[in-house]
């Protein structure tokens, strides 16, 4: 099962986030995720357990638990959806000035 871990301390590594889950079951992946450019830990991350009932009882039990004084977020993670390739806000932007004078100039 894919574990999502949210509001975790810029301080936890992935080595601190597999050591949460260990004491449930056998941890297969533990990532917590960096930003591309500083490499600094975003705050959330992800744990994998091959075990249903081991992650089950993961989550039930680390949701809401206090880590570095921040209470963290355990949930199923959920599947990673599509993002579309406009990159935008679904509209097409005018660079055109806000005035209409520009189309009478000439």
């Amino acid at each position: 099962m894919n574990i999502y871990v949210s509001n975790l301390s810029y301080n936890v590594t992935d080595e601190d986030l597999n050591d949460f889950f260990a004491d449930y079951g056998e941890v297969t992946s533990a990532k917590v995720i960096t930003d591309k450019f500083t490499n600094k830990s975003r705050g959330f991350g992800f744990v994998e357990m091959p075990d249903n009932e081991a992650a089950q009882k993961a989550i039930t039990e680390l949701d809401g638990g206090i880590v570095e004084g921040r209470a963290i977020k355990v949930t199923e993670a959920r599947p990673r959806e599509e993002r579309s390739g406009n990159g935008g806000g679904g509209q097409k932007r005018s660079f055109a000035p806000r005035n209409n004078n520009y189309n009478n100039r000439y």
